[in-house]
């Protein structure tokens, strides 16, 4: 019987690692339009939560990122999960099960590590017209740059708006540093591990991924919303998750 060499080949994208006793769901769903099922391949105590996918398909759309992080984040809630880089396609089911048994010893910890825990994102945003205010009561000379570009034409302002906007800037690192600490602090004592992570806009005041042991969220919700109390029209705190815990896998492994 002649070969169909027009059939796509194929491979298996590899989202995450959970424990052997662990079973996706019948709505589990993976990448592709439509979307891929979910299988599982087992080694020793270790099952790999996988998808088929055509090999001349690109991922990286946003609604592959959007399924990779749905199916993790959902397994997250009932089951410890070891996330696995968004894109890993290995040839079959065999180079999957090999994988497991070569990554066995670092793999099987960090399961241990997650069991009961999930990762949620503390994001903290200034508010500009407070944040501000703030650092002009703070610096004289800022405050006197600001009046004198509001007396004159922009066009004779140019040194003086850049300088102001220098000074500006360097006034929200040091305010978003020494608010991180703060942060990291309060939510410190009832969360199991923490990350500061870098800002991702000008205004960022805090960008913290906690690990939360289940039985301890309504302490670590108590936790945000004194600190959101104490930062009340300050900054706006926003809490993202629960999630697979991304941020801390290549810290543990590394």
């Amino acid at each position: 019987m002649a070969t169909d060499t027009t059939a796509p080949r194929v491979g298996m994208m590899l989202y995450g690692v959970v424990p052997a006793d662990v079973e996706p769901t019948g709505s589990a769903r993976g990448v592709g339009d439509p979307p891929g099922d979910i299988t599982t391949v087992t080694q020793d105590d270790l099952t790999a939560l996988v998808s088929e996918i055509p090999l001349d398909r690109p991922l990286g759309r946003p609604d592959d990122l959007t399924a990779y992080q749905r199916l993790l984040d959902g397994t997250a809630e009932v089951a410890p999960v070891l996330p696995v880089r968004f894109g890993t396609v290995l040839r079959d089911l065999d180079a999957v099960r090999q994988l497991l048994a070569d990554q066995h010893d670092q793999i099987a910890p960090l399961l241990k590590r997650f069991e009961g825990r999930v990762e949620y994102v503390v994001r903290g945003r200034y508010a500009q017209d407070a944040v501000l205010g703030e650092i002009l009561e703070a610096d004289p000379y800022a405050r006197r740059l600001r009046e004198d570009i509001q007396e004159r034409p922009d066009e004779e302002t140019t040194q003086q708006r850049m300088a102001l906007g220098e000074r500006i800037n360097g006034a929200i690192e040091a305010l978003r540093q020494a608010d991180t600490r703060t942060a990291a602090d309060r939510l410190g004592r009832v969360v199991e591990d923490l990350v500061v992570a870098d800002p991702t806009h000008e205004l960022d005041a805090v960008h913290l991924p906690v690990l939360v042991e289940q039985g301890r969220r309504a302490e670590f919700d108590a936790a945000l919303a004194e600190l959101a109390d104490a930062w009340d029209g300050r900054v706006e705190l926003r809490r993202l998750g629960p999630a697979a815990p991304y941020d801390f896998v290549n810290r543990l492994t590394g």
